[in-house]
C-alpha cells in the first residue's frame, strides 16, 4: 500500500520551496555581454519589512504641495507623489543608487520632462565603466526607459527602466528608477516645478 503524503507535509514542502525561490537573487535575468544590464551585485541578507513600504503624509516633509510634491525614500525604496490639491496620492516601488556615495539627498525640483529620453554616461560613470557606450538612443536598450523627469541637480533623474529586476534594489548610479508604466503615470501628474525631496 502506497502511503499518501499528509496535507501538512505537502504544505510545508511548498512553503519551503517558495521561500527558497523568493530568497534567491535575480541573477537569472542577467543579460551576458550587455554592459548596460550587468548582473546586480548580491545584497547582504536583510529582514524584509513590508510595513516600511507604506503610505505617508506629506506634512512632515513639505511646507505645502504647490506644483505637486515627490518624496523619494531611499531606505524603503519607494517614491511618493502628492498633487497640488492633494486629491491624488501615489506610492511606487523604486530602484535606488548602488551605494551611499552615489546617493544624493535633499531638495530639488523637476526642471524638464522628456518622453523617449536618450542616455549618455556621466564622466564619472565612464571612468568607472570605460566599456560602456558613449550614447544610447531612445528605445528598448535605453537605461532611462520610456520617460524621464530631469532634476535641478546635474545628471540626476527620475526615470523608467526596461530592466524590471532593478526595481526595489540598489541598482542605479544615482538616479531613481520606476517601472515604465509607473513613470508614465507619474509623468502625466508632474509638471516643471514639481518639488522633489530625497531622504
Amino acid at each position: 500500500m502506497v502511503k499518501k503524503p499528509s496535507v501538512q507535509a505537502t504544505r510545508r514542502t511548498f512553503l519551503i520551496g517558495a521561500a527558497s525561490t523568493l530568497g534567491a537573487p535575480a541573477l537569472a535575468q542577467f543579460i551576458p555581454n550587455d554592459p548596460t544590464r550587468p548582473a546586480p551585485a548580491p545584497e547582504a541578507p536583510v529582514r524584509r519589512n513590508i510595513s516600511s513600504f507604506r503610505a505617508l503624509s506629506w506634512q512632515p516633509y513639505f511646507s505645502n504641495t504647490r506644483n505637486g510634491a515627490i518624496l523619494v525614500d531611499t531606505v524603503s525604496r519607494a517614491l511618493h507623489y502628492w498633487s497640488e490639491d492633494q486629491s491624488i496620492y501615489k506610492l511606487y516601488p523604486s530602484s535606488v543608487p548602488l551605494t551611499d556615495e552615489l546617493t544624493r539627498r535633499g531638495r530639488t525640483s523637476v526642471i524638464r520632462k522628456v518622453v523617449g529620453p536618450s542616455w549618455s554616461p556621466t564622466p564619472s560613470m565612464k571612468k568607472r565603466n570605460p566599456e560602456w557606450p558613449d550614447y544610447i538612443p531612445p528605445g528598448p536598450d535605453n537605461p532611462l526607459g520610456t520617460h524621464a523627469l530631469y532634476l535641478s541637480w546635474q545628471y540626476y533623474r527620475i526615470h523608467g527602466t526596461h530592466d524590471t529586476r532593478k526595481i526595489g534594489r540598489r541598482s542605479s548610479n544615482g538616479c531613481i528608477g520606476l517601472y515604465n508604466e509607473h513613470i508614465s503615470e507619474l509623468f502625466e501628474f508632474t509638471k516643471v516645478g514639481t518639488q522633489v525631496l530625497l531622504i
